[in-house]
Order: C-alpha cells, then structure tokens, then sequence
C-alpha cells in the first residue's frame, strides 16, 4: 500500500480509520482518532485545547471528550455487528482543518437470540454525516462528528396518487 501523500489522502485515510475502528469495536484505536486537548492547546489561552463534539442519529449533542467516548464505548458495547459502507465521499481541507461528507450505509446486527450462538436480525440503515478533522503533529484528528438519520420515502403519496 502506498503511502498517502497529500493532505486530502491523509484525511481520507483518518475518515477510512475511524469507521473501521468501529467495525472492529476497537475502543484504543477509536480513541486515539480523536483531538485530545494537547493536541490543540497552543490555540488556546485557557490550555483546554478544542474541545470535541459528536452528534450521534437521534442524540442530543455530545460535548468533551469524556462524554464523546464514554458514548462510543456504550454503542459498542450493546452492538454486535456493525459495517459501514461510505458512500458520496467528499474531502475538503483548508490550512491546518478539513470537512468530511459521507452517506454511511450502514449494516448492523442485534443481539443473538438466547437460545443460538448467531446474530440478531441484521438492519440496514442510511445516515449522512459531516466529519471535521484538524491537523495535529501525529495527524488528523477528529474534532467533531455529525451523523443524521436519512428518511426514508413511506411509498404512501405514491398510493395517494394513484388511488384518485
């Protein structure tokens, strides 16, 4: 694999890196792709660093790394199989922060039922979101995730239409 050599392949490879440490449900890694206050103290008189954010579908919005993680850990931990397929992938950088969109097709699956070793139901679910990264001197870094739920079309104005 060659290594990425623009700051666009750089994102890319961050934005790729967090969805697969979900898939993996691997909390280190998953954490490690996050600012952490170091990483962004010198922008700040206080020393606090950026703080991050998260908006996870149908949640309030999360803020601080504690209550960002400690949301992460939970979904984790109560799912059993998630893979997420990007689609409509966009990168845009500017200095030293960078805009990710993406359509995450996402598979998941439930709880095995009691009496088997195999997983729940599978799920699929469309949801869009916006990653924004920053630059620090081990990388990207994110620094705030927002993913919305995508709605999907009920089929009934078809049958309205089509009744009169």
């Amino acid at each position: 694999m060659s290594t990425p050599r623009t700051d666009v392949e750089q994102v890319e490879l961050a934005n790729t890196s967090f969805y697969e440490a979900m898939e993996r449900g691997d909390f280190e890694e998953l954490s490690s792709l996050w600012l952490a206050p170091l990483d962004t103290a010198d922008d700040d008189i206080e020393g606090e660093g950026a703080v991050i954010s998260c908006v996870h579908p149908g949640w309030p919005v999360l803020n601080g790394r504690g209550e960002v993680l400690r949301s992460y850990a939970l979904i984790m931990a109560n799912t059993e199989y998630i893979q997420f397929f990007l689609t409509d992938v966009h990168v845009s950088v500017t200095g030293d922060t960078a805009l990710v969109t993406c359509t995450e097709n996402i598979l998941s699956g439930g709880p095995a039922p009691d009496d088997s070793d195999e997983l729940g139901p599978l799920v699929g679910q469309l949801v869009v979101a916006t990653n924004v990264f920053r630059r620090t001197a081990d990388g990207w870094k994110l620094w705030s995730h927002h993913a919305s739920p995508v709605l999907a079309e009920s089929g009934e104005e078809e049958d309205e239409d089509t009744a009169g």
